[in-house]
């Protein structure tokens, strides 16, 4: 029997298999009665935030937690520890071994950690100490430059506020950070297409949008809540259109675990009215032609005395450049349309009529869209669809990149970026009365080259798991070795912590679920969330271990230590947090009356332009983009270079049900009807038949790229999916290494992790080699 034949993938997503997955992740914690208690305070007023994913909350009901939330909370709140005596057992070469899983769910970290070389182990230091070393090192560089302070998405607006002040403070914009692997292109494409670089849509708008588009996601394990949103709508008679270049149970059939009937009954509620899988990027050819149908069905109406099927009016008002971009609409051909999206021109067109049954459209997407070459010209061109038909800027309608991590939104909001734009480092330089710094600093990618090639000397990351999270494994890992002192603030043990520099020390720090207590007592921080909300989130349990500090009280330490007190009281900054917050509201434009806003259940909104009709871009108004369809998803070169010994396939990684980001859960993927394995190649079944590939089969992938490059990941098992030809998905961390470092978006420097081309071996000895 297959593999797939074995393994079902089952007809509905949620119902009680999801209740069954959460109730065994929480016994698992080995903390029952508290984490059954901090269900019931997840996502409500006074409570804290799911650290998973950023969907938004409903003000009002009883449960606002999802299965993937209780496994994130389960993960973090564990009755499991390791200390001193754990790391004097394991060398770090020992634990290089082991995987993911496994150096995860050793417990929660309970004392600072440095590295001893000769020993090949951690070893305790006190904080001071800690906090002593960080400042001799960071003194003692040549430059400022020299430092790179990575950030994860789960760090607290206060965190985030002033790690990005200290490294201002101190002299560089080096702030590599987990946006510039996901959603780094909405951010530039919305900023230069409606002029901000958020979504101009609520979580109210689902409730009155007549069609919502879904691009590139897979809501039932990514950010599970949206599944509420989606079958309230579709109850109600919205229709959902979905391009995704897998076909997701949960997209097609889901059940909500909060409805009786649906919980305990096979009824589901059908999710798309219409879903299509394009090739992988091929979703901007699918769009252009959505376009196409539009503007010819619009002439036709005219030419017939009818109104014309396109908002005139909003576009003659709010627009520039329509022109130029209908010539290049005109110029692209349907064949070239259908041959890139790998759909059919009737599909295309039936998108388009849906779109049109409309009054009120939302077009959401998520990384399906934002890991590609051509990433940001097909976001811009998503706009131009919700330009022409006048979607932005009334109830129901708009544009809703949905975010990741749970407060990466809000981490760029309060200064986390690279690239600061001119406005806010001048708000920076009056209110402290210092110069700041206006030039570019390091994105991920030039971080990671800049420590491998010693330019850079420091590491200091604020949460995540850099070591997992970007592209070319091996490439990263020398890069993170190669370090003279890497720091890691952290809750729990990972791959980063096991590639240390030739210093390093690991900083263990409270959880989203635990108490925060400072000098002035129990403290709250904020969040915003993909609907730019921001809210205060309160740990209600007590913290894994007593030597544990908060990511806030550690930044302040470190700031503290290494530049003083003259310019920012630090201290006082660690001792309250609504001190933060006055900060944050004198020098970020949103944040009036920040301490008293965020005391209203559901917080506050912070606003956005674009949905006011106000374009904070160069022209004054709304740019449509004249892109040009890309030559090809793969380029002609990298084609040719292996196109005389065997036929490439276009890889994407994709997360498992059982993960958030890089931290694997479980080894079962429901959802997909995958068990206890997660080096799993999903392909299509007849590109495996013409490969002579059966079901099951064990094979190695191989990445090409420039310079006849090639990068091998072995012993993956075949899985026969519903996934267009020529397209093949894996699971990442595990298919990371295959990304070259230097495979990223144009303008965005995301890696290329949806478009990544490889072939395949058996059993690692013989290449396949067949014309698909």
């Amino acid at each position: 029997m297959s593999n797939s034949e074995n393994n079902p993938k089952p007809n509905k997503a949620g119902g009680l298999s999801s209740l069954t997955s959460t109730v065994k992740h929480i016994f698992r914690s080995e903390q029952l009665r508290a984490n059954l208690y901090n269900l019931k305070r997840a996502n409500q007023d006074k409570g804290f935030d799911c650290p998973g994913c950023a969907w938004g909350d409903k003000k009002e009901g009883l449960i606002q937690f999802c299965e993937n939330g209780a496994k994130a909370i389960a993960w973090e709140s564990t009755a499991k520890t390791i200390d001193r005596e754990f790391f004097a057992n394991h060398r770090v070469s020992y634990l290089q071994k082991q995987s993911d899983f496994w150096l995860e769910y050793q417990g929660r970290l309970a004392e600072p950690l440095c590295y001893n070389a000769e020993s090949d182990t951690y070893q305790p230091i006190s904080w001071e100490k800690a906090f002593a070393l960080i400042a001799e090192k960071l003194q003692a560089l040549q430059s400022a430059k020299q430092l790179e302070l990575y950030t994860s998405g789960r760090a607290s607006n206060e965190a985030a506020y002033l790690y990005q002040l200290f490294g201002r403070m101190f002299g560089t914009n080096n702030f590599p950070d987990c946006s510039n692997m996901c959603h780094e292109a909405s951010g530039i494409a919305l900023t230069e297409s409606i002029g901000i670089g958020k979504g101009t849509v609520t979580l109210d708008d689902f409730d009155e949008a007549d069609v919502i588009f879904v691009f590139g996601q897979n809501p039932g394990s990514n950010h599970p809540r949206m599944m509420n949103a989606l079958r309230s709508a579709a109850r109600k008679g919205c229709k959902i259109v979905t391009f995704n270049n897998l076909k997701e149970v949960a997209l097609e059939r889901f059940a909500s675990p909060q409805d009786p009937i649906e919980l305990l009954t096979p009824k589901a509620t059908t999710i798309s009215h219409a879903y299509f899988t394009p090739k992988l990027g091929g979703d901007m050819a699918a769009i252009r032609g959505m376009v196409k149908a539009i503007i010819a069905r619009s002439q036709d109406n005219v030419s017939q005395g009818k109104a014309p099927l396109i908002a005139t009016q909003f576009i003659e008002q709010h627009t520039v450049n329509i022109d130029q971009y209908l010539a290049m609409v005109e110029q692209t051909d349907w064949s070239k349309i259908c041959s890139q999206s790998g759909l059919q021109q009737a599909d295309i067109e039936q998108a388009a009529t849906i779109l049109l049954s409309g009054k009120n459209v939302i077009c959401t997407w998520a990384m399906g869209l934002t890991q590609h070459k051509h990433s940001v010209a097909m976001i811009r061109e998503l706009v131009n669809l919700q330009l022409l038909t006048g979607n932005i800027g009334k109830p129901g309608a708009g544009l809703c990149p949905v975010r990741g991590h749970s407060n990466v939104q809000g981490n760029r909001t309060v200064g986390i970026n690279e690239k600061p734009k001119a406005d806010f480092i001048d708000r920076l330089s009056q209110y402290f009365q210092q110069d700041f710094d206006k030039s570019p600093g390091h994105n991920t990618v030039k971080a990671l080259k800049a420590l491998a090639n010693g330019d850079s000397k420091v590491l200091i990351c604020l949460g995540g798991n850099i070591a997992a999270a970007a592209p070319d494994t091996a490439f990263t890992l020398k890069a993170l070795e190669n370090c003279e002192l890497s720091v890691q603030i952290s809750t729990k043990l990972n791959r980063s912590h096991v590639h240390p520099g030739k210093q390093a020390l690991i900083l263990p720090c409270l959880g989203r679920t635990e108490i925060d207590k400072q000098a002035s007592g129990e403290q709250a921080i904020t969040v915003e969330d993909t609907f730019s909300m921001v809210h205060a989130s309160m740990g209600k349990i007590p913290p894994a271990a007593d030597t544990l500090k908060s990511e806030t009280a550690i930044v302040c330490a470190i700031a503290q230590k290494t530049i003083g007190n003259h310019i920012v009281d630090w201290p006082k900054l660690s001792q309250n947090y609504a001190n933060i917050r006055d900060l944050i509201e004198n020098t970020i434009p949103g944040f009036g009356n920040f301490n008293q806003n965020i005391e209203q259940p559901g917080g506050f909104y912070l606003g956005n332009s674009a949905r006011e009709l106000n374009w904070n871009t160069s022209s004054g108004k709304a740019m449509f983009s004249a892109d040009p369809l890309p030559t090809k998803l793969i380029s002609d070169h990298i084609a040719e270079l292996s196109s005389q010994n065997h036929k490439l396939l276009t890889l994407q990684s994709l997360r498992s049900h059982d993960q958030y980001n890089t931290t694997i859960y479980g080894f079962d993927d429901r959802y997909r009807g995958i068990n206890n394995n997660r080096r799993v190649l999903f392909i299509n079944e007849a590109d495996a038949r013409k490969l002579k590939l059966d079901d099951g089969q064990v094979v190695d992938i191989t990445s090409v790229w420039e310079n006849n490059e090639t990068r091998t990941v072995k012993g993956f098992t075949v899985n026969f999916y519903d996934i267009p030809r020529g397209n093949v998905a894996a699971y990442y961390p595990e298919t990371n290494p295959l990304v070259a470092i230097d495979s990223f978006g144009d303008l965005s420097f995301t890696p290329t992790s949806k478009s990544v081309p490889v072939y395949l071996t058996k059993s690692s000895t013989s290449i396949v080699s067949a014309t698909l």
